[in-house]
């Protein structure tokens, strides 16, 4: 049971912490602003070299309720992509188990949990498929920013402010440790160190929204080139799920009806 002294003790190890914070100072030079955006930016150039890229992923996604209460719902799953135009994603949480299937032409969505699939034509690139998901269908894809070709780009256009916090370990990879302020958002990034520069953990945090919720996104079993398990990118409906309109299938949205936006819940 969470109590009193469970409470103090609490507040004590954060204060602690937020001590030792001030007080850090990593060993050996830390980077400037410019090494911090010469970092992202061969982070970007990695990325985007990479023809064939697999990773798994666990995500959570922060809602507010109307009476301050922050909860984060969690899920996790699998992203292969084949630049330029081919694209496999996965999505289970506590409410939909989703996967996507572009193959440079139809986006399908299959709702595994109910068995229903939708298509969508929107032929082009990844770069396109992403655009068109996130402005015209408000569906974005799971760490999309980070599946761009210019990444760079997509990350650094509107930052205001730069900080370099260090190293840190994620999933036993050591990382170069970024955190970035927009006038709508912060954001902070780990980044593999060595050759292979992919992003380990992205942070999202809300200026504007009280109790500032954040998604977050941590990536792991990262693999590229010849160690991307082959994949022909079809859908094939092996277990005969039905055909329906995206607007009538509301299982594949990030969260259930009840939870709605700016309103009572």
């Amino acid at each position: 049971m969470f109590n009193k002294k469970m409470h103090v003790a609490m507040i004590g190890c954060m204060t602690a912490l937020i001590l030792i914070l001030g007080l850090y100072n990593p060993a050996g030079a830390r980077a400037d602003e410019a090494d911090a955006r010469k970092l992202v930016k061969a982070m970007s150039d990695y990325m985007a070299s990479q023809k064939a890229i697999s990773f798994a992923y666990d995500a959570s996604l922060d809602v507010v309720t109307v009476d301050h209460q922050r909860l984060a719902l969690a899920s996790s799953g699998t992203v292969t992509l084949n630049r330029p135009d081919k694209l496999r994603a996965t999505r289970a949480g506590g409410f939909a188990d989703i996967e996507m299937i572009f193959d440079a032409k139809t986006l399908t969505m299959l709702g595994k949990n109910t068995n229903v699939y939708v298509q969508i034509d929107i032929p082009g690139t990844i770069d396109h498929l992403i655009d068109e998901l996130h402005n015209t269908y408000n569906r974005p894809l799971p760490a999309a920013d980070l599946l761009m070709t210019n990444v760079h780009d997509e990350l650094m256009s509107e930052v205001i402010d730069v900080k370099d916090i260090g190293s840190g370990v994620i999933g036993g990879t050591e990382c170069d440790h970024f955190a970035f302020r927009t006038k709508e958002v912060d954001w902070q990034i780990w980044i593999a160190q060595g050759d292979n520069p992919y992003p380990c953990r992205y942070v999202i945090t809300s200026k504007h929204i009280a109790n500032g919720p954040q998604y977050s996104i941590q990536i792991s079993d990262w693999k590229t080139g010849n160690d991307v398990a082959a994949d022909d990118f079809s859908f094939k409906n092996s277990t005969k799920a039905k055909k329906a309109d995206l607007k009538d299938v509301a299982e594949m949205a990030d969260m259930p009806e009840n939870f709605t936006s700016g309103g009572a819940q």
